[in-house]
């Protein structure tokens, strides 16, 4: 027969109980319910006591800064509660759809194309022969620098300028920094144009071109280019 007092008899449990918790005279050093003087937990600061853990979470401020694992997805925005990366397209226009980018570089290569056709004949250094289809390796090469130096000169001075190429200013729409949403920096736009433009003119023309501006439809979350993703950039819409 149990030795337990009846239920509601205001007496103590036996002492084999196994489910007892021992008084505090009992639990010894180190228990876990032995508390500090400070008030703390049973281990020493910084995380015991009353002293508070350092800013930023346990582990202080990361490589990126604002909390442990810094700020936006390459460490320049800023951070939320508790250190938590921010969304860095947050205030920002919505992204523009990838069909009008298409559209606009179109337009963009249609416009500086005109232009140097317009040069390379002027300087007799257009690839293909008038009457037949032999390719000149001297022609084809100045033609290549001459078209090299005006699409990345284009780009890099209106994306710098203003965000806009022509294409895109008249689909609305423009280049901003991934990390704060601002017009990029010389560097950032004649990086962007060198990613895009040089295997354009050198090598692999229209391939490049596709697999290069054609990523945006693939891209997730940010719909970015290869020249975006080299740049830190996207293109957002102006409407």
């Amino acid at each position: 027969m149990s030795s337990a007092p009846p239920p509601g008899s205001g007496e103590p449990p036996p002492e084999d109980d196994p489910f007892r918790k021992p008084p505090p005279s009992e639990q010894g050093p180190g228990s876990p319910y032995d508390r500090p003087p400070d008030g703390g937990g049973p281990y020493p600061p910084p995380y015991g006591g009353s002293q508070p853990p350092p800013a930023g979470g346990p582990y202080g401020q990361g490589p990126y800064g604002g909390g442990p694992y810094g700020g936006g997805p390459y460490g320049a925005g800023p951070s939320g509660p508790g250190g938590r990366p921010t969304d860095p397209l947050a205030g920002m226009p919505p992204l523009a759809d990838s069909a009008k980018r298409t559209l606009a570089r179109i337009i963009d290569m249609i416009l500086v194309g005109i232009v140097v056709y317009l040069l390379t004949w002027a300087f007799n250094v257009r690839e293909y022969e008038v009457n037949g289809d032999r390719v000149d390796a001297a022609r084809s090469l100045g033609q290549s620098v001459i078209a090299a130096v005006l699409y990345i000169a284009y780009d890099t001075f209106l994306t710098h300028r203003t965000g806009q190429t022509l294409g895109k200013k008249w689909l609305r729409m423009r280049v901003a920094n991934l990390s704060d949403g601002a017009t990029p920096s010389m560097q950032t736009a004649l990086l962007r144009a060198l990613v895009l433009w040089l295997p354009f003119a050198f090598c692999c023309a229209c391939v490049w071109t596709v697999i290069c501006g054609g990523w945006s439809f693939f891209d997730r979350p940010y719909k970015q280019g290869l020249h975006d993703k080299a740049a830190r950039t996207v293109v957002v819409s102006t409407d």
